[in-house]
């Protein structure tokens, strides 16, 4: 159908126009609104921002690691703890109503 055509195009479209986008940000260069020259307040990417990055993901993995590690079953559902009974299924189980 056209609107799944549709659907289907649309997000090459915007990726190509985002390409066109970064391709005359690139040529000619961002523009200040005001005019005002901001080289003094610019610092390095490098050393500041990789480093703060990094620390970041070192938190956030050190956190999960910490949760995996000692405390497995925190977020666990209690019914995978019951013994497995192949007669007999749980009640809160039921099939679609296509089958």
């Amino acid at each position: 159908t056209r609107f799944f055509a549709f659907h289907f195009i649309l997000p090459f479209i915007i990726a190509a126009l985002a390409m066109v986008h970064l391709l005359f940000l690139h040529e000619t260069g961002s523009n200040n609104p005001t005019g005002i020259s901001s080289d003094a307040d610019k610092i390095p990417f490098h050393p500041y921002y990789t480093i703060k990055d990094i620390l970041g993901a070192l938190l956030l993995i050190l956190t999960l690691m910490l949760l995996v590690l000692f405390s497995p079953d925190l977020l666990g559902d209690p019914d995978n703890y019951t013994p497995a009974n192949p007669l007999n299924t749980p009640p809160h189980i039921k099939p679609e109503w296509y089958f």
